[in-house]
C-alpha cells in the first residue's frame, strides 16, 4: 500500500495533521494502536452510558488558529463552561487560583503571616538561576507555600523529588503566575482581556468543552478526515520504520487487529509516538549515542478510577487537586461539571480519581477491584462521598501520559533530534510524546499545523521546536540544535538527591 504521508498516532497532533493534509488533497494514512478510541490521552471513554475524560481537557488556547480549528470541527457542539477547581490540603478545601482572605482564614493568621514573610524573603533573596522545580516555585511563592501546596502534589505526579525535576516544568506549567499576582487577582479581579495572548492560562475563568467530552472532537475530526479521502486504521500498532535512501521513501510496518504484519510506503512520516519507542524501531538503526539517549528518556504513567455514585452535590468543581499526602489520589474530577451530557442519570454522579504511577509498580499492577476499593476509601476520607454512595466503577490505565522533565532530559532529546534531522529525511516529530514535551493539546496541534505547512511547501519553513507552551510560534533565527524550545537545562545541581535507584519506570 502507498500513501504520501503516514502518521503514527491518532491523538490531537496526528489527527490535526491528517485533517489538514486531507483538506489539501494529500493522500494520508493514520495508524492508531488503540482498536476503539481515537484522541490518545484526549479521548473520552464510555462505561454503561457514562462518559469520562482521561486527564481533563479545557479547550482554551491563545492561538486563534487552534481555536478556529476546534470551531471548524465542532461548530455546534462546544459548550462554554465556567472554570472551577480547588486544592484539598490538611482536611480543608482552598479555592484555586488563590483567594487571599479565604486562604488567610483557613491557614490561620500565624501560618498565613509566615507564608507572606517567606514569600517576601524569596523576593528579596531569590535563588539565582534556579535549575530545579523546588527553587523555581520557591522564588515565585516562597518556601513555605511551596512546602504546603506544591511539594506533595508534584511528587505524587512525578514520583521523584522536586529537586530532580527541571525548572522547565514549572516555567511551562505555571509561567506568569506568582503569589503576588495571585493575591492581586484575588483582591482586584481583572476583566478578561480581549487579546487572548494576555491571559495567564492558570487564571482563565471559562473555557470551551465538547458536550460529550474531548473524544468527541477527535472522533468527528477522524470522520471528517475519512470523508475527504484520508484513512484512519484502528488497532494498527507500528512495529518499525525503514528508510529507503535509494528511492527516498519510507516503509512503515504495522501489526493489524488480526495480528497480520502489513507495510505502508510513504514519502513522509509524521510521528507522535513516544520518542524512545520510535528510536527503537528505526532502520537503519540509530547510533549508539542516540540509542542511549532515547533509552534514557523517562515517562510517568497514570490510571483513572471512574466511580458512579449517588448524586449528593458535594462538589461542583471541574476537578480538585489533592495535595494532602495522607491519600494516594492526586486529582478528583467531577464529569458532570465538564458537561451534563457526560452523566446520563440526573440522580447519579460520576467522578474520576487519578493515580499517578509507573507502569508495573504496585499501584499499576493492582487489580481493578482493589483499585476501586482504594478509590472508594479515599473519596470517603476526603469527604466527597458518604458510606454506601458508590454504585459501580471501572479502571483505565494510561501508559506514558507524561514525559518526565528530569535534569538530563533536554540533552537526551537534543541528541535524538539531531540524529533524526541528519539521518532520516522527511521524518517529522510532533505532539507531546513525539517531541518529549509536556504541553497541552493546543501545543500538540500547533506543531502538527506547522508540520503540514512544511510538507505542503516542500521545505522546512517552520522549526516545530520553537512552538511554546501557549501554542504560539516564536521566530528564533538560527536554530540551536543543542537545546529544545525550552531553555537549556543545566546538569544536576551539586549535592541534589539522586533517587534514580528508587525509580521503577
Amino acid at each position: 500500500m502507498k500513501t504520501e504521508v503516514a502518521i503514527i498516532g491518532a491523538g490531537p497532533a496526528g489527527l490535526t495533521a491528517a485533517y489538514l493534509l486531507a483538506q489539501n488533497k494529500v493522500a494520508v494514512t493514520v495508524l492508531e494502536a488503540d482498536p476503539v478510541y481515537v484522541g490518545g490521552i484526549s479521548r473520552t471513554v464510555s462505561y454503561k452510558g457514562f462518559h469520562f475524560d482521561i486527564g481533563g481537557h479545557r479547550f482554551f488556547s491563545k492561538s486563534k488558529a487552534v481555536e478556529d480549528f476546534w470551531t471548524e470541527i465542532l461548530p455546534d457542539d462546544m459548550l462554554e463552561r465556567s472554570r472551577s477547581s480547588r486544592i484539598f490540603y490538611g482536611g480543608k478545601f482552598f479555592a484555586y487560583p488563590l483567594r487571599a482572605f479565604e486562604a488567610l482564614t483557613k491557614l490561620g493568621v500565624f501560618n498565613s503571616t509566615l507564608c507572606v514573610l517567606s514569600w517576601l524573603k524569596a523576593r528579596l533573596f531569590p535563588v539565582r538561576n534556579p535549575t530545579n522545580f523546588e527553587d523555581w516555585v520557591s522564588n515565585q511563592f516562597g518556601k513555605r507555600l511551596f512546602n504546603t501546596f506544591f511539594k506533595s502534589y508534584t511528587e505524587k505526579v512525578w514520583g521523584i523529588s522536586c529537586r530532580e525535576i527541571s525548572a522547565d516544568w514549572a516555567a511551562q506549567r505555571i509561567r506568569g503566575l506568582s503569589l503576588g499576582g495571585a493575591i492581586k487577582n484575588a483582591l482586584l479581579p481583572q476583566r478578561r482581556p480581549k487579546d487572548r495572548t494576555k491571559v495567564i492560562k492558570t487564571l482563565i475563568n471559562s473555557f470551551r468543552y465538547p458536550r460529550k467530552g474531548p473524544g468527541m472532537m477527535w472522533e468527528v475530526c477522524a470522520e471528517k478526515t475519512k470523508a475527504m479521502g484520508g484513512q484512519v486504521k484502528m488497532g494498527s500498532k507500528v512495529t518499525g520504520c525503514a528508510y529507503d535512501d535509494k528511492n527516498e521513501v519510507w516503509q512503515v510496518a504495522y501489526r493489524d487487529q488480526d495480528g497480520r504484519v502489513e507495510t505502508i510506503e510513504a514519502r513522509h512520516v509524521i510521528s507522535s509516538a513516544p520518542m524512545r519507542q520510535l528510536a527503537r524501531g528505526l532502520t537503519p538503526p540509530v547510533s549508539h549515542e542516540a540509542k542511549k539517549a532515547a533509552e534514557s528518556l523517562k515517562y510517568r504513567d497514570f490510571l483513572t478510577v471512574m466511580l458512579i455514585l449517588k448524586e449528593r452535590h458535594l462538589f461542583d468543581d471541574n476537578w480538585i487537586y489533592i495535595h494532602d499526602p495522607s491519600v494516594q489520589v492526586g486529582r478528583v474530577q467531577n464529569f458532570r461539571s465538564w458537561s451534563p451530557e457526560m452523566v446520563p442519570d440526573p440522580d447519579k454522579a460520576c467522578y474520576g480519581l487519578e493515580y499517578f504511577c509507573f507502569e508495573h509498580d504496585g499501584l499499576w499492577d493492582s487489580s481493578d477491584a482493589d483499585l476501586i476499593e482504594l478509590a472508594k476509601k479515599e473519596l470517603l476520607q476526603i469527604g466527597l462521598a458518604r458510606e454506601g454512595d458508590v454504585i459501580d466503577g471501572c479502571v483505565v490505565r494510561q501508559k506514558k501520559a507524561y514525559p518526565v522533565y528530569d535534569d538530563d532530559y533536554a540533552q537526551h532529546v537534543a541528541t535524538v533530534r539531531r540524529e533524526i534531522e541528519e539521518r532520516y529525511p522527511n521524518l517529522h516529530l510532533v505532539g507531546r510524546n513525539g517531541m518529549h514535551k509536556y504541553n497541552n493539546q493546543d501545543h500538540a496541534m500547533m506543531t502538527a499545523m506547522l508540520c503540514v505547512k512544511n510538507i505542503l511547501a516542500g521545505a522546512n519553513l517552520y522549526d516545530l521546536w520553537q512552538v511554546n507552551g501557549d501554542a504560539e510560534y516564536h521566530e528564533a533565527g538560527k536554530t540551536d540544535i543543542t537545546g529544545t524550545a525550552l531553555r537549556h537545562v543545566p546538569t544536576r545541581v551539586a549535592g541534589s538527591p539522586d533517587l534514580a535507584s528508587e525509580r521503577t519506570g
